[in-house]
């Protein structure tokens, strides 16, 4: 818990939700334009899914260096550092010459958005005590929901009005502009005693790069988010690939609505969440429900898509918001290990996120999206029964006391 008033906290809250929107803007506007890029650069779907794989590599290679960082920084110096380094990236994006520098420049971009996802998260978990963190952390999250559906639909818009160069400069510059806003308008919080050198913040992170329940969590979940991932970023490629005929609006319009729809979800399942003695039951129970909704895309026509993204929205809302709530919830994840214990779930998942993406390409080029869906389908649900090694205190009382900022 903070020192921070009320509208103070607010107020900091609401500029690093802002700042979760636009970094969720610049991760998403490349899967609105896909077809353009893969066009004008001579690209296959198979090097597509390179340029894809590659931010997640990034993102997923400097997860735990993040959380290092903010160990010695602190996680609002950390924060803002990530943001001026994704945006520089995403604005050297627009320029690539041909698919090989882009997939470079986005590892590079990807790397910026691992500095800043688990830090930020963590800044914004420091500002409320046990058992409030739910819905804000859902809300937080939701910023993302709002940042990709405007990275895929405007995305697309600028792509096809401007070019598709002009839609990845332009959530650069965004980025550059919030993370000056936040350089000013984010205060300095209570300060943690950090790490005295890289040495003793290695030291000190073991123990959570040993957890038994963060690899739980880690590994239980990869399989959602890879499908998640895939759905959100191939789908655009997939319509205008099976279904040629649909304008590029409406095939960006159909994974916009579930992206839109998980700012709903996200607080209902922080909610949900901080009221219920067994949180892996909202992961199983929602987990297994997408998996059957995502082995439906190959076989259903335009009409059937929209109230079928419209509930995977709301699932996957739900789903993010537990994941990312039980890490602050766990021992490990306590004070200034919040943001390792972050970095760490989600470095598993990127990995093997930027993997299956890659596959997912590959299959689909090879033998038809009919078999890639399901594919994703079975990835959704095959890593599920790990998540009941995790043991998660139980919320509210019960639990360990809220983490100790830092600046």
């Amino acid at each position: 818990m903070t020192a921070l008033d009320p509208s103070a906290r607010r107020a900091a809250a609401s500029m690093l939700v802002l700042a979760r929107i636009v970094y969720a803007f610049s991760w998403y506007n490349v899967g609105a334009v896909l077809p353009l890029i893969g066009s004008n650069l001579h690209a296959t779907t198979a090097e597509l899914g390179i340029v894809l794989a590659a931010f997640l590599v990034g993102a997923g290679i400097f997860q735990i260096p993040a959380g290092l960082l903010s160990m010695r920084w602190g996680y609002r110096s950390t924060s803002i550092f990530a943001l001026g380094l994704m945006g520089s990236f995403c604005v050297a994006s627009g320029l690539s010459p041909n698919w090989e520098v882009l997939a470079c420049l986005r590892f590079g971009a990807g790397a910026g958005a691992a500095f800043f996802f688990a830090p930020a998260l963590g800044l914004v978990s420091s500002y409320y005590p046990t058992g409030t963190r739910g819905p804000v952390i859902g809300i937080y999250n939701s910023g993302f929901s709002i940042g990709s559906g405007a990275g895929l639909f405007m995305g697309a818009l600028i792509g096809v009005a401007w070019g598709w160069p002009w839609a990845l400069v332009v959530g650069g510059i965004a980025l550059l502009v919030v993370g000056l806003g936040a350089s000013v308008s984010l205060p300095p919080l209570e300060r943690a005693t950090f790490a005295s050198s890289w040495g003793a913040a290695w030291n000190a992170g073991l123990p959570i790069l040993r957890s038994r329940n963060l690899w739980a969590l880690s590994l239980g979940l990869s399989g959602v988010w890879a499908a998640f991932y895939v759905v959100a970023q191939y789908f655009v490629q997939f319509a205008t690939t099976v279904h040629p005929t649909w304008p590029i609006a409406v095939a960006a319009g159909i994974p916009t609505a579930m992206i839109i729809t998980e700012v709903f979800g996200g607080p209902i399942g922080g909610w949900l969440a901080e009221r219920r003695a067994d949180m892996r039951r909202i992961l199983l129970l929602w987990t297994l429900a997408s998996a059957a909704g995502i082995f439906l895309i190959p076989f259903l026509p335009l009409d059937a898509f929209w109230p079928l993204f419209v509930f995977l929205g709301f699932a996957d809302g739900v789903m993010f918001a537990v994941l990312y709530l039980v890490p602050t919830y766990l021992v490990e994840g306590q004070g200034e290990n919040l943001a390792l214990a972050l970095g760490f779930v989600n470095s598993i998942q990127l990995f093997l996120g930027s993997l299956f993406a890659v596959v997912f390409g590959v299959v689909a080029g090879a033998v038809g999206y009919e078999v890639a869906w399901l594919f994703a389908a079975a990835l959704t649900a095959g890593f599920l029964p790990i998540i009941l090694f995790l043991q998660v205190p139980r919320s509210g009382a019960d639990s360990p006391s809220a983490p100790t900022p830092v600046s």
